[in-house]
């Protein structure tokens, strides 16, 4: 009411039913501030029947009224920065939801990088073996004008012949070489190092007069000679040809390309082959270069050939007094055994 206002006295009998009603507010009053109370407390203490899990599910909390707020109750927090919300309390008889578990991961699918297939074999028994499988790599094919690619390694006749070669020459046990063989009228193949045969033109001569056969063996012999570059492949081949037809004069022929150290590539194999010159390895090999004594060059010979063989030896590069006395004690062995001498086949 207004300040100057003057409270309006009650009469008796009025005051008397004010009584009453006074004291009924006042009971509700406090019976509405002791439930306020009970629930601030058990919003401070945990309910019975409810678990961290949240298996439980608590009664129905009244909220609370004005009256109780203005009786100093205090009220629930509400949500903050630094305050999470609380989760709300789900009815009484609704279902909670429920967040569906992911099934768990399956053992039986293989890991990426296994084979989707099952092994052929049941665990702890151990696999059948199998020979391994060769595929036969086919030859390069011929040059244009009809050389084969692929390395000689037998004579042109087969049966009962053998091939004999002599590399790296000519050399000075060259003519000794070339008197053996007259003697028994053997023809050989003669595979010389271009440098070598521009140095000695008139051995390289000699050779071609005695119906010998002559075979490229590079300029001057590099190796490794596989890891060459086609172009150095190229220059090493064709130009140790040139030099040794050169040195041997008009009419001068040679029919065959020996990489150094039989470092035979398709790269190098075409190249020879392009040249008109067929490529030629070998199949016996008594390393007489390294000297390994008289006895050791004529048992591997005698050992190794097979009919229609091609045995290689050495008529330049170093002493070759070894392989002068190992060819003195072969050539009438291989007559004794029945051969016949013959070129490697073209």
């Amino acid at each position: 009411m207004p300040e100057h206002a003057t409270p309006q006295r009650l009469s008796p009998p009025a005051r008397r039913r004010r009584r009453p009603l006074l004291a009924g507010c006042v009971a509700v009053a406090a019976a509405l501030g002791l439930a306020a109370c009970g629930t601030a407390n058990g919003a401070l203490r945990p309910q019975p029947g409810i678990t961290a899990s949240g298996a439980g599910t608590p009664a129905p909390s009244a909220p609370p009224t004005a009256a109780a707020s203005s009786a100093g109750t205090p009220s629930s927090p509400g949500p903050s920065a630094s305050t999470p919300a609380a989760p709300a309390t789900p009815r009484p008889g609704t279902p909670k939801p429920t967040t569906p578990n992911p099934p768990p991961p399956s053992t039986s699918r293989p890991p990426t990088h296994a084979p989707t297939q099952p092994p052929s074999h049941t665990p702890g028994t151990p696999p059948a073996t199998r020979p391994p499988t060769t595929t036969p790599v086919p030859p390069p094919p011929p040059s244009s004008d009809g050389v084969s690619t692929s390395v000689v390694r037998s004579t042109a006749s087969g049966g009962r012949t053998v091939a004999l070669t002599f590399d790296d020459g000519p050399g000075p046990a060259t003519g000794q070489i070339l008197d053996l063989l007259a003697q028994y009228g053997v023809k050989a193949t003669f595979c010389q190092v271009g440098q070598q045969a521009a140095a000695n033109p008139a051995m390289v001569r000699r050779i071609v007069a005695a119906g010998h056969r002559l075979c490229d063996h590079s300029v001057d012999h590099p190796q490794p000679f596989a890891a060459l570059p086609h172009d150095r492949a190229v220059s090493e081949i064709s130009r140790a040809k040139d030099m040794i037809v050169q040195a041997g004069g008009p009419g001068t022929r040679v029919s065959w390309f020996r990489a150094p150290g039989g470092g035979f590539t398709a790269d190098n194999q075409r190249i020879a082959a392009d040249l008109g010159l067929r490529p030629l390895g070998w199949s016996v090999d008594p390393r007489d270069w390294a000297r390994p004594g008289v006895a050791s060059i004529v048992s591997t010979v005698q050992g190794q050939l097979r009919p229609g063989g091609v045995v290689l030896m050495h008529d330049g590069g170093g002493d070759r007094s070894q392989s002068v006395a190992a060819l003195k004690q072969l050539l009438p062995w291989l007559v004794a055994q029945g051969y016949h001498f013959d070129f490697p086949a073209g």
